[in-house]
């Protein structure tokens, strides 16, 4: 198995360059602890916390990069792209990182992003199946035709290509079944998002195969996100982690997150997440990761290192616990093949 980290947000009030060197720190902190995905999330006009954009900002970690690790976007929102533009800035991208990229994309979840973009949230879901329909060609293709709804091309010739062909391995975070749907018709895997139980996720995997089989598709292992942490014991565990991440979800919930309400955060934050954060002493989060690699057909497990408030000593601290007590003992660890999940009961 593999493990990775999503980098994400800081509040407005940090300068941005302390944010800046607190991401890469963090980056440097988890190469040097085995982690081998460094992600990043994207938004637009967010009120209260800054996100770096992902594409320059992986720009400039692609010249720090290891052996063997990757750069992703967790998720770039793809809809509010012109396919051309996205597709030239991820080509030169996985160019720029020697054809280490993941595409991870989405629609996002925030209306406010796509109405002060000019682009109507209702029409997301038919953008993003024919922005990827048109990167792709354009990634693979001396010319490419297309005509759609909202973008059309006449035999333009194409000039940019990533250095992995015919595509960069593209990721689709989804929910909900449709979503899974479209995630097996147009990517390559299906990011389990971090709300999801394992119970929902054995049951999304199983419409995530169907799909993908119907087509004619391979199978491959999903990439897992996980919120992680290690305490004393599962109380000290659920105090740590409800210090520096229950802003996050409270603002989450404010903003209309599907998964999480403002009840479930502000009533009952322990047994909000208690369904879907591994939390304990080390031994017992090692038995969680165990549990869900038994349980699913996980390629990556991706955790978040850093909360807004949170400094870069804090972020490198938890990134030297997590590798020394989970990344390095499971380094070995092999998850369940998805051949025999789908034989399971």
């Amino acid at each position: 198995m593999e493990f990775g980290i999503l980098m994400g947000d800081e509040r407005v009030e940090v300068p941005a360059r302390e944010h800046l060197d607190l991401l890469l720190r963090t980056a440097e902190a988890a190469q040097r602890n085995g982690f081998t995905y460094l992600t990043i999330g994207q938004h637009f006009l967010y009120d209260g916390y800054r996100w770096m954009q992902p594409i320059p900002l992986l720009s400039r970690l692609a010249a720090e990069l290891d052996d063997g690790v990757k750069l992703g976007t967790s998720i770039v929102i793809g809809p509010l792209y012109h396919p051309v533009m996205l597709a030239e800035e991820l080509a030169t991208l996985d160019i720029l990182t020697g054809g280490k990229l993941v595409v991870a994309v989405g629609t996002g979840y925030l209306p406010h992003e796509y109405e002060r973009l000019g682009v109507p949230f209702k029409e997301r879901y038919q953008r993003l199946e024919e922005l990827l329909t048109i990167m792709r060609l354009l990634w693979s293709r001396d010319r490419v035709s297309f005509s759609g709804k909202f973008w059309q091309l006449d035999d333009v010739p194409t000039h940019l290509r990533p250095l992995q062909q015919p595509s960069p391995p593209i990721w689709m975070g989804a929910q909900k079944q449709l979503g899974v749907r479209r995630a097996a018709r147009l990517t390559d895997a299906w990011t389990v998002t971090p709300q999801q139980t394992v119970d929902e996720v054995d049951a999304l995997a199983r419409v995530f195969a169907a799909e993908r089989a119907s087509l004619g598709l391979p199978l491959g292992r999903l990439p897992v996100r996980r919120e992680l942490m290690i305490g004393g014991d599962r109380d000290d565990a659920l105090r740590r982690f409800e210090a520096v991440a229950r802003g996050k979800y409270e603002a989450y919930a404010d903003r209309g997150m599907e998964a999480l309400t403002q009840e479930q955060v502000r009533e009952r934050f322990a047994s909000t997440v208690a369904d879907h954060v591994i939390l304990g002493d080390a031994e017992e989060c090692r038995r969680q990761v165990r549990e869900l690699a038994r349980r699913l057909p996980m390629g990556q497990l991706l955790v978040r290192p850093h909360w807004p408030g949170m400094s870069a000593a804090d972020a490198t601290a938890y990134l030297d616990e997590v590798g020394r007590e989970i990344v390095a003992p499971l380094r070995d660890l092999e998850s369940v093949e998805f051949a025999d999940f789908l034989q399971r009961a």
